[in-house]
């Protein structure tokens, strides 16, 4: 038995496939959904979704949004995303020291707020990268 999980951003589809396991990024936490799980909607966080094919395990990096799950069937709407596979690791790294360099010299509630979203972004990407590999 599979999920048909449908991954999309406002500019376009990222995933549309079937799947056997998701284990997704929530504001509370990690949650794996396998076939017929219990109905739910939910926000996403930044973070990793993890998805099983088969015998194997991909990685999107998901940027916030929702997810809906019901009838073996996901769909998440994010802001942005990006397979791990897509995911350059020299340019991931590069991004990630400049958000650390960007947060240390933050200056002023709202400088710091943008700079930890930016961390969190880049350290996401590189995740994503680093679990496949």
């Amino acid at each position: 038995m599979t999920l048909n999980l449908c991954v999309l951003t406002p500019n376009r589809i990222v995933w549309d496939s079937e799947v056997k396991e998701i284990i997704l990024s929530t504001n509370s936490g990690q949650i794996g959904v396998l076939p017929n799980h219990a109905p739910i909607a939910t926000a996403v966080d930044i973070g990793i979704l993890r998805i099983r094919l088969k015998d194997q395990w991909l990685t999107i990096a998901l940027m916030g949004g929702f997810a809906r799950i019901g009838n073996n069937e996901i769909t998440v709407l994010v802001n942005d995303a990006e397979k791990g596979s897509d995911i350059d690791p020299q340019e991931a790294q590069q991004t990630l020291e400049i958000a650390e360099a960007n947060l240390k010299k933050a200056e002023g509630k709202r400088q710091i707020i943008e700079a930890n979203l930016a961390l969190r972004r880049a350290r996401t990407r590189v995740e994503a990268v680093n679990a496949i590999s």
